[in-house]
């Protein structure tokens, strides 16, 4: 005890805060509960399936050397924490197998847990108008998925060197996609998010969920435009630093919804981009008037690279920050 408070006495100067570093996006409600335990933090039903952490792996990479490490150390950590998962782009394994290793990840994960495939709206374009739709239930078959999620980036193929261009509307083909297969689909940005009438316009289909892939994460635009030498980074850059941050869609969902709910048919969302810690999460997911959990990608990647531990370490960190958050915090 002696030690203690010498070391809150040495600690204090160096322990000052300012008012203006206040978190103030919260009540703080000390009187309300004891300290928390494992059943603090509540179950959800997402995707028709139950986990037990609001908090979802957003597709990152696929296609690399270390996609086998990252999707396997990934899939581990969702079957022991009851986390759902969407993986990266499965282009590489449409038509060929050579890679499929590093996505086949229902073993790991478990028949219990969401697990969906992931594939590029120009992609799907392309299928469509090839009348190659089978190849997607293949996909999903093969890769004993839940679903698809479809990710949306025309500024990303724009700038990318060996982008493709689309033909018509990202909706159009969604909606031909909904009415052609049985199972479930989502639709995600990739770091530019989306606006009201995009938004709108999804929540009419009956999709599964709506991925944000707000702007505040990686920006793949900006990503593309740095690699295209073509492009002149001082005349296209301003296009890469538009978008819609996570809390700006979480408004635009709430007001969609107040205005006028009959015609929605999409009624989960998976809160991603710009999620840097488990406050974040908690404020947008509680803050959301339709159910949602929250999703990172990069903020997995940096953990899942190294060896397992590293990984569990950090989900086990996340999972502390938010029974802490659930037992003593309300959103204002």
């Amino acid at each position: 005890m002696e030690q203690r408070k010498k070391d809150h006495i040495d600690l204090a100067f160096a322990s000052q805060t300012l008012v203006n570093e206040m978190d103030t996006r919260f009540m703080y409600e000390p009187m309300l509960s004891a300290h928390p335990d494992s059943g603090t933090i509540p179950e959800s039903d997402f995707l028709g399936k139950k986990i037990r952490l609001p908090m979802w792996v957003s597709s990152m990479t696929g296609g690399t050397k270390m996609a086998g490490i990252i999707n396997r150390n990934l899939a581990r950590a969702c079957n022991e924490f009851g986390m759902g998962m969407g993986l990266g782009s499965c282009r590489i394994i449409m038509d060929d197998d050579t890679y499929f290793p590093d996505f086949d990840m229902r073993n790991i994960i478990g028949d219990h847990l969401p697990l969906y495939a992931n594939l590029g709206i120009n992609q799907l374009e392309i299928l469509l108008e090839n009348k190659q739709a089978e190849k997607l239930m293949s996909l999903v078959d093969k890769l004993q998925a839940d679903g698809l999620i479809i990710h949306v980036n025309p500024f990303q193929e724009w700038f990318q060197p060996e982008g493709d261009r689309l033909k018509r509307p990202p909706i159009e083909s969604v909606q031909e996609l909904l009415e052609i297969v049985e199972f479930p689909v989502m639709a995600k940005e990739v770091g530019q998010g989306m606006g009201m009438e995009s938004l709108r316009a999804l929540m009419k289909l009956p999709l599964a969920a709506i991925e944000f892939g707000a702007f505040g994460g990686t920006n793949f635009a900006k990503v593309e435009m740095l690699r295209n030498s073509e492009h002149p980074k001082e005349l296209f850059e301003p296009l890469s630093l538009i978008g819609h941050d996570a809390a700006q869609m979480v408004d635009m969902i709430n007001q969609i919804l107040d205005e006028d709910n009959r015609d929605i048919r999409c009624n989960q969302l998976i809160i991603s981009g710009g999620i840097k810690s488990f406050l974040d999460g908690y404020y947008l997911v509680k803050k959301s008037k339709m159910p949602a959990i929250y999703g990172q990608a990069s903020t997995f990647l940096k953990y899942a690279r190294e060896d397992y531990d590293t990984l569990r370490r950090f989900v086990q960190q996340q999972i502390l920050g938010l029974q802490m958050a659930y037992a003593y915090l309300r959103v204002r």
